[in-house]
C-alpha cells in the first residue's frame, strides 16, 4: 500500500481512483465495509482503491475540550487499513487552518484537483468541511454536478449492536473485550515499548512483568486483570495483564503490567503488542504482597484455562498480519 502523509506529496492525479473518507478510528467492521465497497468498485473499473484519513483526529483540533480517547494511534490505523487491502492511503495533517476549509473547496481542490476522483464511498453518517456542511445530501449533489458517483454504505450491526467507534470506546472502558472483538473483528490491542518499573513483580511477588506506559490521551480499558496474548518479535505468548494504580503498594501512576507465560528474556526498551482477550477481575488492594501473590497465582490458572479453551481462535489471531 502506498501511503501519502501530505497532499503535497501527490504530484499528479492518482490512476482512476475510487475513494473513501473517514477518521477510521479503530478500523472496526463498519469501516471495513467501506473498504470492501471501495475495493470492489476499483476492481470492477480497473482503478485504484484509496482511503483518506486525518492526523490528528479532527476532534483533537476543533474540540480539544472533549478529550477524545482514540482506539488506535495513527500507526496502528495505517497498519489496519493496509491489512484491509487498499492500494493507497492518504493521511492529511489536520490543522486549524485545514479545519476552516469549506466542503466545496475540499471537493474541488482535494478530491477532484489533487486526487482526480472517479467514485466516492462514504458511511451513512459522514460529514466534513467547516461546520460539517459536507453531509450526504451535499455529496450526492456534488457527485451529480461534477460527475462522480457517490455510494452511501448503510450502518453495520453485530448482534443488534451498531459497529461504531464510540460504541467500541464504551465497551473497552467497560472491559467487555469479547463484545469489543465482535465489533472490531479482532482482539483489542495496546502496544508500546517495555519500560523499567519498580521491579516488584519478580523480586517481591515472584512474577516478573513487562510494563507499558499509558498516556493521558490513550483510551483506558477498565482497571483490572485481563487474559492476554503478547506479541514480541513475531512470536505469541499467553499472559495476564493488570491495568491500574497498583493499590497494594500505594502507587499513583497508571501502569499496564504484563506477566508473560513461559518467557524469560530481557526486553526493556523493546516494542511489544498486547491483545486483551478477557477481563478476569477488578483491581483491588490486598493486605500484603503474599496475598497479592496468591491471587496472581489464581489469575494465571484462570488465564491458562481461557487460553486453552480458545486455543484455535487465539492461534489464528496471532497469524494475522497486524500482529506480525
Amino acid at each position: 500500500m502506498k501511503i501519502y502523509r501530505d497532499l503535497s506529496e501527490i504530484v499528479q492525479p492518482i490512476d482512476n481512483p475510487f475513494v473513501t473518507i473517514g477518521n477510521f478510528d479503530g478500523v472496526h467492521l463498519g469501516h471495513q465495509m467501506l473498504f470492501s465497497e471501495v475495493i470492489r468498485q476499483a476492481y470492477q473499473n480497473n482503478g485504484t482503491s484509496v482511503a483518506i484519513t486525518f492526523n490528528p483526529h479532527p476532534l483533537k483540533v476543533v474540540r480539544p475540550d472533549i478529550g477524545i480517547k482514540l482506539i488506535s494511534n495513527c500507526d496502528q490505523k495505517c497498519e489496519l487499513i493496509e491489512h484491509a487491502g487498499l492500494d493507497v492511503l492518504i493521511v492529511i495533517p489536520f490543522t486549524r487552518e485545514f479545519a476552516s476549509t469549506s466542503a466545496v473547496n475540499f471537493v474541488d481542490t482535494v478530491l477532484i484537483g489533487t486526487i482526480g476522483i472517479k467514485g466516492l464511498v462514504v458511511g451513512y453518517d459522514y460529514a466534513f468541511g467547516k461546520g460539517r456542511e459536507g453531509d450526504i445530501n451535499f455529496l450526492k449533489k456534488q457527485g451529480e454536478l461534477k460527475r462522480f458517483p457517490v455510494t452511501v454504505v448503510e450502518p453495520f450491526y453485530v448482534d443488534g449492536v451498531l459497529a461504531s467507534s464510540s460504541k467500541v470506546r464504551e465497551l473497552v472502558s467497560a472491559g467487555k473485550m469479547r463484545d469489543v472483538k465482535k465489533l472490531l473483528g479482532r482482539f483489542y490491542q495496546i502496544r508500546g515499548e517495555v519500560k523499567r518499573g519498580k521491579q516488584r513483580g519478580g523480586s517481591e511477588l515472584g512474577f516478573p512483568t513487562a510494563n507499558l506506559h499509558i498516556a493521558e490521551e490513550d483510551l483506558r480499558p477498565r482497571h483490572g486483570v485481563y487474559v492476554t496474548q503478547v506479541i514480541y518479535n513475531g512470536k505469541c505468548y499467553g499472559g495476564v495483564l493488570n491495568i491500574g494504580y497498583n493499590p497494594t503498594f500505594g502507587e499513583e501512576k497508571l501502569s499496564a503490567e504484563t506477566h508473560i507465560f513461559d518467557f524469560n528474556e530481557d526486553i526493556y526498551g523493546e516494542p511489544i503488542k498486547i491483545n486483551l482477550l478477557r477481563f478476569l477481575r477488578p483491581e483491588k488492594k490486598f493486605s500484603s504482597p503474599r496475598e497479592l501473590s496468591d491471587q496472581i497465582t489464581e489469575d494465571i490458572k484462570q488465564a491458562r484455562e481461557v487460553l486453552t479453551s480458545e486455543e484455535k481462535e487465539i492461534i489464528l489471531s496471532c497469524e494475522e498480519k497486524y500482529n506480525s
